[in-house]
């Protein structure tokens, strides 16, 4: 199976900008991350985004890309263009592919912690208008007792005399080229280059304690359902003095009753009886910024729609407000008096009217012609 173009993977065009090209591989790459989406074939998606950045925040590989594309004759080892298929980057990573080693990295250096996600259920007023509010997660905590040492107060850990503090030692291993050295994580002190003689009691040898913290955070006005928010540094602690992790909150916005959101605009449906209809009226109609005026004119038919501008919802993004649209439903009544009857037959036979019929929603065909379908 072919690559696809990487502009066209990032969503872009092929004269974007480097800022552009970073903004677009940030947010792909939080959409597709696996550990926020747990749908089938999201680890794939991260990798073609992945890919596609690290040619295209290059100069020089861009460059390349766009003269050849995927097939560069220049790109290297087993000439398979650009991304090279199997990841190999120089015979270290050749012979790891092989024989299941790895690069070898510093077991004491910083790491940063894991990521949170937080699943906050709002209002259709919050989305609408934001908020600023407090929630409590649990997430791990540096130890205060041990400051994430993980050793008893007054003790430090000791450097693994096995791997002399390394987090990997050599295991010779025969091959078709021979016999090859290869790194492996250290058993003993499982890659961490250190044990922990008298482990800390709080939390137990680890580092990290769970806890219940609160956050403060402000809800954006205009969020809508689905869409999620990043609170920098407060997921998980970070690993030998590393940053911590980021939270993610991903909103569920609750249903109105009797407003339906469509983007950034609003729909409600009005209903009205046939003498409303027929002769005109003028009537309140809610929004979610207080109540307004609005004229009915005479004939109005079900279907008819009313927009009224700037009373749909903020765009999150700071482009605007929305529209809220009126939709008519002229409400044909179930109990007549017999006078009532009477009076209908004698308008129907006068006038010989034959209303339309409608086969969609009033909200399904709204929206349609909102967006022009």
């Amino acid at each position: 199976m072919s690559k696809r173009d990487y502009y066209e993977v990032l969503g872009l065009s092929k004269g974007a900008s480097k800022d552009e090209i970073k903004k677009a591989y940030r947010k792909l790459s939080k959409q597709y991350h696996p550990d926020l989406n747990k749908e089938e074939g999201a680890d794939e998606k991260f990798k073609e985004v992945a890919e596609a950045y690290e040619v295209l925040s290059d100069d020089q590989k861009r460059a390349r890309y766009d003269q050849f594309g995927h097939e560069d004759p220049n790109a290297g080892f087993g000439g398979g263009g650009f991304g090279g298929g199997a990841g190999f980057g120089g015979f270290e990573d050749i012979f790891s592919s092989f024989f299941g080693g790895g690069r070898r990295q510093d077991p004491n250096a910083p790491r940063k912690g894991d990521d949170l996600q937080f699943r906050m259920n709002i209002s259709f007023e919050e989305a609408v208008f934001g908020k600023e509010t407090e929630i409590e997660i649990p997430k791990e905590e540096t130890c205060d007792t041990c400051h994430g040492s993980g050793a008893k107060p007054g003790t430090q850990p000791q450097t693994c005399t096995q791997c002399n503090g390394a987090g990997q030692i050599n295991q010779a291993v025969d091959t078709p080229f021979g016999r090859m050295v290869n790194k492996r994580s250290c058993p003993s002190c499982r890659g961490q280059g250190k044990i922990i003689v008298e482990k800390c009691t709080p939390c137990r040898g680890t580092g990290t304690i769970t806890k219940k913290k609160k956050i403060k955070i402000t809800i954006p006005a205009g969020v809508d359902d689905g869409q999620q928010l990043r609170v920098a540094g407060q997921g998980e602690a970070g690993f030998n003095n590393g940053p911590a992790g980021d939270l993610y909150i991903i909103f569920n916005v609750r249903k109105h009753e009797y407003f339906e959101r469509d983007g950034d605009d609003i729909l409600y449906e009005l209903k009205l009886t046939i003498p409303q209809a027929a002769l005109g009226d003028e009537i309140e109609v809610p929004t979610i910024h207080g109540k307004v005026k609005l004229k009915i004119p005479a004939g109005t038919q079900s279907g008819a729609q009313f927009r009224l501008k700037d009373k749909g919802v903020k765009n999150v993004h700071g482009y605007g407000m929305g529209n809220q649209y009126v939709i008519v439903n002229v409400v044909t009544p179930t109990k007549l008096t017999e006078k009532q009857k009477q009076l209908l037959r004698e308008f129907a036979e006068i006038s010989g009217d034959i209303p339309e019929e409608h086969g969609s929603s009033l909200f399904d065909k709204i929206k349609k012609k909102i967006k022009g379908d």
